[in-house]
């Protein structure tokens, strides 16, 4: 358990400050980024990998973001440590499962950080809260300026940024918000309105990301294009929707606590604080379930034993590797439940 003392430090992105906190939980940019004249790490021998990784780490020293950041390899860490990270949002599952000569570096509050030999050599991420995406732009183009001034990045003049996956060539740029739907999902509206968003270009992901499934009303937007728009149109294009999208689920929360609608919700987010007031054994997935709701009842102004900042946290904490973290030891399933069952009720303490 390497990472432990990471427990100590607040994540940058999970406080309840910007743009519509309330729906958005936080902004996400991902730049995907190669060596010139190397193959991509799937064909890549592990000299090869390693060199990347190594140049990587003396590129980042010299930044300005990332200059006192913590430099990590996946394959001196114990599986508990990969899993940690995914849960931090900080590597991908893939990277987890296929850890040699991987590698990441991640900087105050997690806010900016790099994955190294993933899909691509270089995946550079921005992560704030609330709809900051414009902000991280320049973040991140900031990073992107001070690596290249060292490392031989593959761009073509026709097809931009070479990258492994075609749908990534162009900009590199992935774009996304964390939004948490829950009066959407409550009126059944998420899957019409989330076929629109696969008809203008957006992707809809679950809460960690490509390949995973929503929990607990919580989905993951993001461009699906990376080659023909500019990056600050691709920024655009997503805030105006997501803009769009907020307004919808404000109106759905308002419509839901007026009668004849506002006692059944009452009831479905009182229930769920009492249920996890007095719970002894608990689910991460029913945890989210009932996290969601509390938090919609708080951003409505109703009295809560928690405010939005400690719902994020215990989105985050709540979390598999993380219980077993914050208990010091590998545990089942059956022994997790426990554990996160009373680390919630401490925390919903008054």
């Amino acid at each position: 358990m390497q990472l432990n003392n990471m427990l100590k430090f607040k994540m940058g992105w999970i406080q309840v400050r910007g743009l519509h906190t309330d729906v958005v939980l936080s902004s996400r940019i991902r730049l995907a980024r190669n060596f010139s004249q190397r193959p991509f790490p799937h064909n890549g021998a592990v000299k090869t990998l390693k060199a990347t990784l190594e140049a990587s780490f003396e590129a980042a020293k010299k930044t300005a973001g990332l200059a006192a950041a913590a430099y990590l390899k996946l394959e001196e860490m114990e599986d508990l440590d990969r899993q940690f990270l995914i849960e931090r949002h900080l590597i991908s599952p893939e990277m987890a499962k296929n850890y040699s000569s991987r590698g990441g570096v991640v900087g105050d509050k997690e806010m900016l950080s790099l994955r190294i030999n993933e899909e691509d050599h270089l995946r550079l991420q921005g992560l704030e809260p609330g709809l900051s995406l414009s902000s991280l732009w320049k973040a991140l183009n900031t990073l992107e300026e001070e690596l290249a001034r060292t490392l031989p990045l593959a761009f073509d003049e026709k097809w931009g940024y070479l990258t492994a996956c075609p749908t990534n060539a162009g900009t590199g740029l992935r774009a996304s918000c964390l939004v948490h739907l829950p009066a959407l999902s409550a009126t059944r509206q998420t899957a019409k309105l989330l076929e629109e968003l696969s008809r203008i270009g957006l992707v809809v992901r679950g809460f960690y990301g490509e390949g995973t499934q929503p929990y607990g009303d919580f989905f993951q937007i993001s461009n699906a294009i990376s080659l023909g728009p500019k990056e600050e149109d691709i920024i655009d294009n997503i805030q105006r929707v997501l803009k769009s999208l907020v307004d919808h689920e404000k109106e759905s929360r308002m419509i839901l606590a007026r009668p004849p609608h506002k006692s059944k919700l009452e009831d479905r987010v009182y229930r769920s604080l009492g249920i996890l007031s007095q719970a002894r054994s608990i689910s991460f997935e029913e945890t989210m379930q009932h996290l969601s709701r509390l938090r919609l009842g708080v951003s409505l102004g109703w009295e809560m034993p928690v405010d939005l900042h400690q719902i994020n946290e215990l989105l985050i904490l709540s979390q598999p590797a993380h219980i077993q973290m914050i208990e010091g030891s590998e545990l089942d399933a059956g022994a997790r439940d426990l554990v996160r069952a009373t680390l919630i009720r401490k925390k919903l303490e008054r």
